[in-house]
């Protein structure tokens, strides 16, 4: 590669540490020609491709060894032989950066399922893209969801739906009303493949005086905003996993934790620096809600109610 084209050592350590594993361009651009070429894909980050692949490489091994981890938990390794999957089943995850993430909770519960169970038949295809709201995921439902017939469909967005941009502070990048039609313009389509109710993953707290002190972002996110897209979520029909979003709290005994006390906020450690991507430890105790939520839940099919949101001006779907 020409020094002239190759990344500056500060480039490189911020893409090696933090951009890279957020990069997946094969996603993002899938109809570009030469994008299945790792080599022209490595040049554009301004590496080489032997660097690429073994930072990628290095993502997938944490992915695999935090499973390893996970299934050391006896209830984890006793929940996964109740999973309601069945031989064969094709698991989709449409989610954002938090899902496409190489290292995201979606690779690590793919290699539970492979490691733990005695005979895992499953196909995963982790559908996230980073930084996609629930508009932008709308748009390559087709492709990256319906085309490929699932049977499981985890729908996990609206973190990016709340995001107040600098130049618009004044609300959220995407109304409460768009969010809960092109949810249900989601579940309106997979129900269309496959009877299997949605599973919906809600958004993690977001530590915000974290993410305003990264320069990389045009954007803020407040837990205000995050909380109403989770009474949204708490409405739909199917499995509502983490509803209250806790699920990046410092773990407490029972009683033990006081409203307002610094152990209700969410803990430093479950994220990368940004105070908004979870860090292993924070994909972690995702996979382990999602995991309890799919084999405690009484009945998906109910769901809970859910008021219309006040700027909503269209029909109830």
């Amino acid at each position: 590669m020409s020094e002239k084209y190759k990344a500056s050592e500060e480039e490189q350590e911020v893409l090696e540490k933090y951009l890279l594993q957020f990069l997946n361009l094969e996603k993002r651009y899938p109809l570009l020609p030469g994008i299945e070429n790792e080599e022209a894909v490595a040049g554009i980050m301004g590496i080489e491709k032997d660097e690429l692949l073994k930072l990628r490489d290095r993502f997938a091994a944490n992915a695999k060894q935090a499973a390893v981890e996970v299934l050391e938990d006896p209830e984890v390794a006793e929940w996964i032989e109740d999973l309601p999957f069945e031989e064969g089943d094709t698991i989709v995850a449409l989610g954002d950066s938090i899902t496409d993430d190489l290292q995201s909770w979606f690779y690590i519960f793919q290699h539970v399922l492979e490691i733990g169970l005695d005979q895992p038949d499953f196909t995963f295809i982790n559908s996230g893209v980073s930084y996609d709201t629930s508009t932008d995921a709308l748009k390559r439902l087709n492709r990256d969801v319906l085309d490929h017939q699932p049977d499981w469909v985890i729908v996990a967005l609206g973190t990016f739906d709340a995001q107040r941009l600098h130049v618009a502070p004044d609300r959220p990048l995407v109304s409460l009303a768009d969010y809960w039609e092109n949810l249900n313009t989601i579940e309106s389509a997979v129900s269309e493949i496959t009877d299997n109710p949605l599973i919906w993953m809600s958004p993690p707290p977001v530590i915000s005086e974290m993410l305003q002190q990264i320069r990389l972002f045009n954007f803020d996110l407040f837990e205000e905003d995050l909380n109403r897209i989770r009474e949204i979520l708490s409405g739909k029909k199917g499995y509502i996993v983490d509803p209250l979003g806790e699920r990046m709290h410092e773990e407490e005994e029972e009683g033990e934790r006081e409203a307002g006390d610094e152990s209700d906020l969410p803990a430093a450690w479950n994220y990368l620096s940004d105070g908004l991507h979870p860090s292993l430890s924070g994909h972690v105790n995702t996979v382990k809600e999602l995991i309890r939520f799919l084999v405690l839940a009484k009945d998906p099919e109910e769901g809970s109610s859910f008021e219309t949101p006040d700027d909503y001006e269209g029909g109830v779907a």
